[in-house]
């Protein structure tokens, strides 16, 4: 069932985290998972862009066409399915080099239900207020990488001493996701291919 394993991620994660590597789910499960959890913080970004404003520090708020909006949150939603599926390639690569044997399946789920949380942060945004979004963000981000350290030793099958090194790598390798999709986000803003604010 699609979202199934949202609630025992929050309530208890290492008991989810075993039925998610017993159940041995399918690809398009996961990929499915992902892309409904990745429709949070498109849409409510949307929203808060477009019908709310952000508001950051002292000011009128800030408001984007619908138009580009729209098109922000396209590229958005296509970078946070990419990044689960990339994250996930790389996580079946990376766990030969620790001994283990997982399939390409077992990587997309450790990426797909780490990314939940963090996913999950998009409803804050729907109080566009910098500080508080940043504020959850943190939290999300925390969170996310605790499923990580949790999920890794049970459904990839690595001991947790070597499991721990491969998690920490993973976040290294999200890290570097993360620069290269804002190195491209600034780099296609100062070609002029940026959001139009309503002024």
């Amino acid at each position: 069932m699609i979202l199934s394993h949202i609630w025992g991620i929050y309530t208890h994660p290492k008991q989810e985290w075993k039925t998610i590597a017993d159940r041995h789910e399918s690809l398009i499960n996961s990929i499915t998972h992902t892309l409904f959890i990745a429709l949070i913080p498109t849409v409510c970004s949307y929203i808060a862009s477009v019908h709310i404003g952000w508001s950051i520090g002292a000011g009128e708020l800030i408001k984007l066409t619908p138009q580009s909006a729209l098109a922000m949150a396209m590229l958005m939603y296509g970078a946070l399915v990419g990044g689960v599926i990339a994250l996930g390639l790389m996580a079946h690569w990376m766990a030969h080099s620790f001994g283990a044997n997982p399939s390409h399946v077992q990587g997309i789920e450790v990426s797909a239900y780490t990314a939940t949380p963090l996913y999950m942060v998009g409803f804050a945004t729907l109080y566009p207020e910098l500080w508080f979004v940043m504020c959850v963000g943190l939290a999300g981000i925390a969170y996310s990488v605790y499923m990580l350290y949790t999920g890794v030793p049970i459904v990839m099958g690595i001991d947790e001493e070597r499991g721990f090194i491969y998690a920490s790598s993973l976040v290294t390798v999200g890290l570097v996701f993360l620069v290269s999709m804002l190195g491209l986000t600034v780099f296609a803003w100062s070609s002029g291919i940026g959001p139009a604010f309503i002024h």
